[in-house]
């Protein structure tokens, strides 16, 4: 059974067409709650603003002193008033740099502190998540939600935000000067004006539907890439995959992402070709009109400059107004991806009176499971109290339903429509009790919901009805944090970060000192390995440990274990697919690992069945048997035929006699 147990319908790939990512629409109130993510920044936003008033202000005030240059002082040859009117040009221009920079730095900083706030803030709530939510889940799409889609929700706040108030105030001003200097003009040339702004919503939408696709796309892709390109993903490749058939694969998915793209670069050049062909022809016009009235001496010939210039800059926020539009709907489309993921709610979450477990309550010292005097291998005072009790009552659970669990974006291969309910039951009426600071082995066939037991006690899941208690108390009346403290587990495929041993280690406890570690490692029958490496502790494990056996890992997970310290102790296999060797050492580390501790483990040897006080055999979900080696095999039950099944070949007389150290079936 695998370290975590994925429901049945995982593994369905039919497609549904409600599963298009383009067809789906921005959700209602998306607008609403992008306030608070600005509201922090409040005050950087007045600055912002305020250095963005003065920028359109500049911008209006140039083509008014071209004209009054031209008719006050280069018509009537007066020089003094073209250096007075020059001079204040030039200062105008440094004061709208100065003003440009300082804006360029504010919206720097609201942008990269929104990014920050809105990464670790879904960071935080992906984290949260339960492991069916991350075997549902692409890696790709989930670090797409969190660099794509959070710089595309920056951009909406920042980049747009002051475009949008500059593109507004420019067009108010201007607008202001032409009717002051011809109303005439003015009104014959913002006529066309709605005709250039209406279409750009319809492209918006578009851009809308096109950007989500591309986004989704580009995840897929990106989920493509991560799997391959991983050290087990790599191997797999080169043992069964085609290079031809994942080329083509590849550049499947590229080639959607480049028709997708296209289409949307294409749609965005539509509509600013389309206006400035428009403001082109308004100014051939304003040109011709101008021109005759200036030689028909009923206009000044700055004022027709001052007018011409003002309408290339009116078209000019115009055609941006146009583009801002599309550009905040599709904008909008990143923080619609982003809610999407903070609205799904972990399934295990901290009740608001939940309490901590008592230090007496969770550490133990003697507990008749060994003397350690009060304390572990790493070092750490286990206290003087008991070790914790694990209690099953009544247990009942089945996986959730894809929709409570995980996203159809996330995931790439679309859900069949069946999945929208939940699984039957995974455990029916489960109820056993863990004695403190003893060994429990779960014994049973594959699928049995031996996992599914042993990921109740850290928490991963909540039992659907009944409780599991720690010390006579429901774990969810507890901390999140006093639980992870309080127990550690280690499966059958250890995880290690691509990282130095050192600080695989230290994960596990950060203020370990050198002398702890190496006394961890001792104790987990991995030091003299590390003490070989020419970089010892400091030796990089590689991606997911592939620099190390699978014996090495699994010790080297087993020393983090005993820096950790934990009075509950869950092995989930964590002797599965290990040569004799690898097996041997590990055993060793065991001892030490559970020596005075409460320990559940799913035990497929017979050297980790016979050292437990107790066995509990598990099938369907259910309790078949539980007692100890001799007692069960005395019952001639389900553990005596899978017993008998592993011995067999070995010649064993069916006693627990042999010295045979091979797996049970499952």
């Amino acid at each position: 059974m695998p370290a975590t147990r994925a429901p049945a319908h995982e593994f369905g790939t039919a497609a549904t067409e409600r599963d298009s990512p383009g067809r789906r629409r921005i959700r209602p109130g998306t607008v609403r709650r992008v306030i608070p993510y600005i509201k922090k920044y409040r005050w950087s936003l007045v600055l912002l603003i305020t250095l963005t008033v003065i920028d359109a202000g500049v911008t209006t005030a140039n083509p008014l002193l071209f004209g009054v240059i031209i008719d006050s002082g280069i018509v009537p040859r007066r020089l003094s008033v073209v250096i007075e009117l020059t001079a204040l040009l030039a200062g105008l221009a440094i004061a709208d740099a100065c003003a440009v920079y300082i804006q360029t730095r504010t919206s720097a900083r609201i942008g990269q502190g929104l990014v920050y706030d809105l990464r670790t803030e879904v960071f935080e709530h992906v984290q949260k998540q339960t492991p069916v939510f991350f075997t549902r889940s692409q890696t790709g799409s989930l670090v797409s939600r969190l660099n794509s889609d959070v710089v595309g929700a920056q951009q909406a706040v920042t980049t747009l935000l002051s475009r949008t108030v500059d593109t507004l105030l420019t067009l108010v001003f201007v607008l202001v000067a032409m009717f002051y200097l011809s109303w005439q003009i003015s009104l014959f040339a913002i006529v066309i004006v709605p005709v250039l702004v209406l279409p750009g919503k319809a492209v918006g939408r578009r851009l809308q539907r096109l950007t989500r696709e591309q986004m989704q796309l580009n995840a897929e892709l990106a989920s493509v890439m991560n799997e391959r390109f991983n050290v087990a993903g790599s191997i797999l490749v080169r043992l069964f995959g085609r290079p031809d058939e994942e080329a083509r694969l590849f550049a499947d998915k590229a080639g959607r992402v480049r028709d997708v793209g296209a289409r949307a670069n294409v749609m965005g050049q539509v509509l600013g070709i389309a206006m400035s062909l428009s403001s082109s022809l308004i100014l051939a016009l304003t040109f011709g009109i101008g021109g005759y009235l200036v030689i028909d001496h009923s206009f000044k010939i700055g004022t027709l400059v001052a007018l011409i210039t003002l309408i290339g800059r009116i078209y000019g926020p115009i055609n941006q107004l146009s583009g801002i539009q599309a550009n905040i709907l599709t904008s909008l489309v990143s923080f619609d991806r982003l809610f999407e993921v903070l609205d799904l709610k972990p399934l295990v979450t901290q009740r608001p009176a939940a309490t901590a477990l008592p230090v007496g309550d969770a550490r133990g010292g003697d507990t008749g499971g060994g003397d350690t005097g009060g304390r572990d291998t790493g070092g750490r005072d286990t206290g003087g109290g008991r070790a914790p009790e694990i209690e099953f009552d009544h247990v009942s659970f089945s996986y959730p339903s894809a929709d409570a669990v995980s996203l159809v974006s996330l995931e790439s291969v679309r859900r069949p429509v069946h999945e929208s309910s939940g699984e039957a039951l995974v455990l029916s009426d489960v109820s056993f009790r863990v004695p403190a600071g003893r060994l429990t082995a779960l014994v049973g066939p594959s699928g049995a919901g031996k996992t599914t037991i042993t990921q109740m006690v850290p928490r991963f899941y909540d039992p659907d009805s009944g409780e599991v208690r720690i010390s006579g108390r429901d774990i969810r009346d507890l901390t999140l944090r006093s639980v992870q403290d309080t127990v550690g587990m280690v499966t059958q495929d250890a995880h290690l970060f691509h990282d130095t041993i050192r600080q695989n280690l230290l994960y596990a406890r950060p203020d370990a000192s050198e002398s702890d570690l190496v006394e961890a490692c001792e104790a987990a029958q991995i030091w003299p390995l590390i003490a070989s490496l020419p970089d010892g502790l400091d030796t990089v494990a590689g991606d997911r440990g592939f620099r190390l056996s699978g014996g090495e890992k699994q010790r080297i997970a087993l020393a983090r274990l005993l820096l950790k310290a934990p009075p509950i102790v869950v092995l989930d296999e964590a002797t599965a697919h290990l040569d004799v060797e690898s097996e041997a050492a590990v055993q060793r580390a065991l001892r030490t690992a559970l020596s005075g501790r409460t320990s559940l483990v799913i035990a497929h040897r017979l050297t980790t069945i016979r050292a437990a006080d107790q066995i509990v055999v598990i099938d369907a979900g259910r309790i078949r048997q539980r007692g100890t080696h001799e007692e069960l095999l005395m019952e001639e039950g389900l553990y005596a035929s899978l017993y008998r099944t592993q011995f067999a070949s070995q010649g064993s007389n069916g006693r627990g006699e042999t010295a045979g150290t091979g797996p049970l079936p499952g």
